[in-house]
């Protein structure tokens, strides 16, 4: 767990890909992980995830992490491990996810929103809690959180973008997650790999300036 928290809170950034296509997935890491990412998850809402998992991990050997997203249930969970994923990250609390997770030492960033929930997931084991949607409470709401609850790690999902990133990580959050706001899908279709990093590059670069 260790190894891959380290990894990812370095960067501070987990690049979540959620698209109809995940064709271009090696083109949109290698644009991603040179930007200074160095987590990238695609979801299983697309039934490709499993290959796009295998292809990256083949294709750049470790130099970036790369995680499952949207998983609902240990068997997907179990499945995405068996395709190479370094994290498993849920967009809900499911008691049973964390616990096959845990038993093969993989780390979970696990999806909950209420203190309460929040709590639940991290006492069952997860490595990280992912607050979803962060969209609908903001920065103050983490900031709030951690007031009773500061040992847990959160990552704030949904709606983060530059605007709001280094609000997100001052108010204490342990790393961001960015779907569309940097990995958008028009950009991906054009092959506008250029844009990507730059992009990539100024999250990071968002997440460092608010860490001074």
């Amino acid at each position: 767990m260790s190894g891959v928290g380290e990894r990812i809170e370095q960067s501070g950034v987990v690049a979540i890909v959620r698209l109809d296509d995940y064709g271009a997935a090696v083109q949109m890491a290698t644009a991603i992980a040179e930007g200074g990412i160095e987590a990238i998850e695609f979801t299983y809402t697309n039934p490709r995830a499993g290959e796009a998992i295998a292809q990256v991990k083949d294709a750049l050997a470790g130099r970036v992490l790369v995680g499952a997203g949207t998983v609902l249930d240990p068997e997907t969970a179990r499945a995405a491990m068996l395709q190479g994923a370094d994290f498993i990250v849920t967009p809900t609390l499911n008691p049973e996810t964390i616990r096959v997770c845990r038993r093969y030492d993989v780390p979970t960033v696990i999806g909950a929103f209420t203190p309460t929930e929040i709590l639940t997931a991290w006492e069952l084991g997860a490595g990280y809690v992912k607050v979803f949607p962060a969209s609908a409470v903001g920065p103050r709401y983490l900031k709030d959180v951690r007031g009773p609850l500061p040992q847990v790690k959160l990552i704030p999902t949904g709606g983060v973008d530059l605007n709001n990133a280094a609000d997100f990580i001052k108010a204490g959050a342990a790393a961001i997650a960015v779907g569309s706001n940097l990995v958008d899908g028009k950009l991906v279709a054009a092959g506008d790999w250029s844009t990507l990093r730059d992009r990539a590059t100024q999250f990071v670069a968002a997440v460092q300036n608010a860490r001074s």
